[in-house]
């Protein structure tokens, strides 16, 4: 039986959970105000901007987003409709997908960075320090680390209907 929480450790997650809200509120606002994007639709561009040929396979996308196959291709599906992206059969894999993100989403993201980066500053690193930053860094750096050490649900075999 795991052990109770510490206070500090319960004042530690209804922080995070707390910042975690209302950045992603501000954040979510933002992005559709500017860019007519969701959340999940701002990082999948983000994933296929920072690849070095703009492109991905979904797989990739889902695991990088933690987010549904299903959820994805259908938000993939809203940036095809849109021209932000498109989806082609793999060159490697034929089951596969890889989307690549056209001029037009290329745009859309130049559009939308500034007032993200904003509502970063203004929200998140505006009172913590230099070396606070560095640490909450390291901090959460290492959290995600040893979440992600189980393998997100996308990269797990998937099970034969019987």
């Amino acid at each position: 039986m795991p052990s109770a929480l510490t206070t500090t450790q319960l004042e530690a997650y209804y922080a995070l959970t707390e910042v975690s809200a209302l950045l992603r509120h501000a954040i979510e606002k933002q992005l559709r105000d500017a860019g007519r994007l969701s959340y999940v639709q701002f990082q999948l561009l983000t994933r296929l901007s920072d690849a070095r040929d703009g492109r991905r396979r979904m797989t990739d996308l889902a695991d990088g987003v933690v987010y549904s196959r299903s959820g994805l291709t259908y938000q993939a599906q809203l940036l095809e409709e849109r021209g932000l992206v498109t989806r082609l059969p793999s060159p490697d894999d034929e089951r596969s997908t890889v989307v690549a993100m056209t001029d037009e989403g290329r745009a859309v993201l130049a559009t939308v960075l500034p007032g993200h980066r904003e509502v970063l500053q203004e929200l998140l690193f505006t009172t913590p320090s230099t070396g606070d930053v560095n640490e909450l860094a390291r901090i959460l750096g290492q959290a995600a680390d040893h979440m992600r050490s189980t393998p997100p649900r996308s990269a797990s075999r998937r099970r034969r209907k019987t």
